[in-house]
C-alpha cells in the first residue's frame, strides 16, 4: 500500500491510530508522509511531531542480514504522485504495519503467529527534537547525558543542561564573530539522522565541492549535506533551527549521512588542531592492534570455551570474587515467553520489560529483558547479577539465571504470582483481600528483608529503590524485595556515601538523598517508613490528595498524630478485627522511619524488634522529611504518558501484575 498524496485526486493516504485497544474509533496519532521539498515520514499526536525519518534517500542499510529483512521501500517523487510503499522480500510471511493508540510505530510479521521486529519511537534520542535547536542526541557518547551541542555552539541554559534539560537547545559560542565571510567553515558530524527538513532547500545535481560552495555564499546557509536521490546526488541546505539530529545508530530502517556545520574562524582552528592529534593518535592505535591481535584471538578462543559451560563467571569489583550463575539460552527463553509476546508481558520498568514464561520443565519464570536502548543497562545487569546470586533470604527475590546473546541480557527470577504489592494496597477491590494480619506480615517480612542486606549478607547492600512495586508477593503473600539494579554494596563498616546521580523514586527517597546525593542504610529505613504508611492507609504517598489541605501522605499522617486522630489514617476497607493499639504501633514505627534528620531514624534491626515485640517501648516521633505543602494542581493525577520526566533518572514503573 501507499503512504503519501496523489496529485492527480487529491488524495492523501496515511495511517492513525485506535482510540483505544478497546475501541477502533480514530485515535489521536497519525503515520503519514509530509510533504515538502524532501518529504519525510513522520508520526504526530494531533498536530505535535513526535517522531520523524527522512525519506526518498538512499541509505546505508549497515550490517543487517538480508533474511532479517522482511521488506524493503519503495520510494517514488513525480509529478503525479509521492509516496513511500513497503514491499514484502518474502511474500509467504505477511507484514502488517500500524500506529497503536500508544503513539508507536510497529512492524509485526506472521510467522505462525504474529511477531513484533520494530517499533518506533524508541528511546529518548528518537523522540522528535530531544536535543532541542542545534543539539543532537547521541546515546553512545560516553557521557551522563546523551545531548551534545553540534560544533560551534554551547548550551543555551547550563543550569537547565547540567539537570538533563535540553529542551532549550544551543546557541552560538561567539555571538560577536561574523560568519560571512570571515574564515569561517565547516565542521563534520558523521553518520547523524539529517535536520528536520520541512524548511530545508534541495539543490539536484551538485557535487561535494559545489554543495559546500552554495552553502558557504549564502551567510544564512548554517549546514549542508549530499545525498543519493531517487532522481540521482541532490544537495540539502539549512538556514533555520537545526532540529532533530540524532547519532546514527545501526539499523535496517535508519540511515546516517554525514553533515557539515558552518563555524566561525575560531571554532574552526580548534576542530582543525584537534583532528590532527587524532591522526597521531591513530598511528599509535594502530601498532597497539597488531601486538594485541594473538591476545585477542587467544581470548576469544577462552570465552567460546568458557560459554559452552552451564554457567557464566561475572567479576565483583567489590572484593575480585567471581561469582557462577547458570545461563539460560535464547531459544529456551524465546518458547517459555512465547517469543515475548505482549500477551505474556507483565511488567515494564525503567531499564526493560519483564514477561511471564513457562519451562518446558512445568516451572514459572519472570523474564526481565533489558533494553538495547538503555545506557544504564550493562552496568545495572551486572550489578543485579553480582548482588542477587549472593544474597539468599526467604525476603528477597531468587535469581534463577541469565543469558547473554550480542547484545541482548536477560536475568531470569522465580515467578511471583501474586505481583507487586502497589497492586494490593493501592486498589480498592484488591486492597479488601489484604487483612490486618496479613498487612503486618507482610510489613515484617519486608523489615526482614532489610535487616538481611544492612547486616547480615556477605555485604553490606544498600537498595535505594525501594517501593510498593518493588516488593513482590508469592502464591503465599509473603513478600520479596526486587530490582536490585541500582543497589550500592560497601565492605567492612562503610554504611554510607555520596553520589552526583541521584537514582530512586519520587515520594520515597530520603531528603538527604534526593537534595545532597548522600545515602545510607538510613536511606532505606526512609523509604520503608513510606511503604508502612502506605499500606496502614491503602494511599499512594505522592499524589495523595486531601479535601482539608494540600499535604502529601507523610504530611497528613504526621498532622493526625499531632492532633490525635491518627487512627484515621487506617486503610477503611482493612476487613477483620484488629487490635488497635498494634495498628497505631505500626503507624508511629512508620513515623519514626520517615524523620527528617537521618540519625534519629532508628536502624532496621530496631524496627524488626519494635514490630515483633510488644515491650519494647517506643520514641515520641519528630517531623518527617519531606513535610510539604502543595499547590492543589500538583496533587492531581496525571497519566503516565503525561506526567514530567525527573531531573535525577527517577525510575518510573506502571502498575501491572507479575
Amino acid at each position: 500500500m501507499k503512504l503519501g498524496l496523489d496529485r492527480r485526486t487529491g488524495l492523501q493516504r496515511f495511517l492513525t491510530s485506535w482510540k483505544s485497544r478497546d475501541d477502533p474509533s480514530t485515535g489521536e496519532y497519525s503515520f503519514r508522509l509530509e510533504l515538502d521539498e524532501l518529504p519525510q515520514l513522520i508520526i504526530l499526536k494531533g498536530s505535535t511531531r513526535i517522531w520523524r525519518l527522512p525519506t526518498l534517500l538512499k541509505r546505508d542499510q549497515g550490517s543487517a542480514k538480508a533474511e532479517d529483512m522482511a521488506s524493503s521501500i519503495t520510494q517514488v517523487n513525480n509529478r503525479d504522485e509521492v509516496y513511500a510503499s513497503y514491499t514484502l522480500i518474502n511474500a509467504s510471511n505477511p507484514l502488517k504495519l500500524f500506529v497503536n493508540e500508544l503513539g508507536y510505530l510497529k512492524m509485526v510479521q506472521w510467522n505462525g503467529k504474529w511477531v513484533e521486529f520494530y517499533s518506533v519511537p524508541g528511546d529518548q534520542c528518537v523522540a522528535y527534537g530531544w536535543c532541542g535547536a542545534y543539539g543532537y542526541c547521541d546515546p553512545n557518547n560516553g557521557q551522563d547525558f546523551e545531548c551534545t551541542c553540534l560544533p560551534g555552539y554551547e548550551p543555551r541554559s547550563t543550569e537547565e543542561w547540567n539537570l538533563h534539560d535540553a529542551s532549550g537547545g544551543c546557541i552560538k559560542k561567539h555571538e560577536e564573530l561574523s560568519m560571512c565571510g570571515n574564515g569561517e567553515g565547516f565542521v563534520k558530524v558523521a553518520n547523524v539522522k539529517i535536520p528536520d527538513t520541512s524548511k530545508a532547500h534541495v539543490w539536484m545535481s551538485l557535487s561535494m565541492h559545489q554543495c559546500k560552495d552554495e552553502c558557504l555564499r549564502n551567510c544564512s546557509c548554517l549546514a549542508y549535506t549530499r545525498a543519493e536521490g531517487k532522481a540521482g546526488a541532490i544537495c540539502i541546505t539549512w538556514y533555520e533551527n537545526l532540529m532533530d539530529v540524532k547519532r546514527y545508530v545501526r539499523s535496517f530502517l535508519d540511515g546516517g549521512l554525514d553533515l557539515y556545520v558552518r563555524v566561525d574562524a575560531v571554532e574552526l582552528a580548534q576542530s582543525t588542531k584537534s583532528r590532527r592529534l587524532k591522526k597521531k593518535k591513530v598511528a599509535i592505535v594502530v601498532t597497539s592492534v597488531v601486538l594485541t591481535s594473538v591476545l585477542s584471538i587467544i581470548l576469544v578462543c577462552w570465552l567460546v570455551m568458557k560459554k559452552r559451560r552451564r554457567g557464566i563467571d561475572i567479576q565483583d569489583s567489590t572484593n575480585e570474587e567471581k561469582v557462577e550463575l547458570p545461563i539460560f539460552d535464547m531459544v529456551t527463553l524465546a518458547e517459555a515467553t512465547n517469543n515475548f509476546s505482549d500477551t505474556n508481558k507483565i511488567g515494564q520498568g525503567g531499564f526493560g520489560s519483564v514477561y511471564k514464561g513457562h519451562l518446558s520443565t512445568g516451572k514459572d519464570i519472570a523474564v526481565k529483558r533489558l533494553s538495547r536502548d538503555s545506557k544504564q543497562g550493562l552496568k545495572e545487569f551486572k550489578n543485579e547479577v553480582i548482588l542477587i546470586t549472593k544474597l539468599q533470604h526467604r525476603n528477597l527475590v531468587r535469581l534463577l539465571g541469565c543469558c547473554i546473546l550480542g547484545e541482548e541480557r536477560m536475568l531470569v527470577y522465580e515467578y511471583m504470582p501474586n505481583g507487586s504489592l502497589d497492586s494490593f494496597i493501592f486498589d480498592i477491590t484488591q486492597s479488601k483481600l489484604v487483612t490486618w494480619s496479613r498487612r503486618l506480615d507482610i510489613i515484617i517480612g519486608i523489615a526482614r528483608g532489610i535487616l538481611y542486606l544492612h547486616q547480615d549478607s556477605r555485604l553490606r547492600i544498600i537498595h535505594r529503590d525501594l517501593k510498593a512495586s518493588n516488593v513482590l508477593l508469592d502464591s503465599e503473600m509473603n513478600p520479596k524485595i526486587s530490582d536490585f539494579g541500582l543497589a550500592r554494596a560497601f565492605g567492612g563498616d562503610q554504611s554510607s556515601a555520596e553520589t552526583k546521580r541521584v537514582v530512586g523514586t519520587y515520594g520515597y527517597m530520603a531528603p538527604e538523598y534526593a537534595i545532597d546525593g548522600l545515602f545510607s542504610t538510613k536511606s532505606d529505613v526512609f523509604s520503608f517508613g513510606v511503604i508502612v504508611l502506605e499500606i496502614m492507609s491503602g494511599k499512594r504517598n505522592r499524589k495523595f490528595h486531601h479535601a482539608d489541605h494540600d499535604l502529601n501522605l507523610l504530611g497528613h499522617a504526621w498532622k493526625l498524630w499531632i492532633d490525635g486522630n491518627v487512627f484515621e489514617l487506617i486503610d477503611p476497607v482493612m476487613e477483620g478485627s484488629f487490635p488497635m493499639s498494634k495498628v497505631l504501633r505500626c503507624i508511629q514505627i512508620g513515623l519514626l522511619c520517615v524523620q527528617k534528620c537521618p540519625k534519629d531514624r532508628p536502624t532496621m534491626s530496631s524496627v524488626v524488634l519494635m514490630l515483633v515485640s510488644d515491650t519494647v517501648a517506643l520514641p515520641m516521633p519528630k517531623q518527617p522529611g519531606f513535610y510539604i505543602e502543595r499547590s492543589s494542581e500538583e496533587t492531581h493525577e496525571l497519566p503516565l504518558a503525561q506526567s514530567c520526566p525527573s531531573i535525577n533518572e527517577v525510575t518510573m514503573t506502571q502498575i501491572e501484575a507479575r
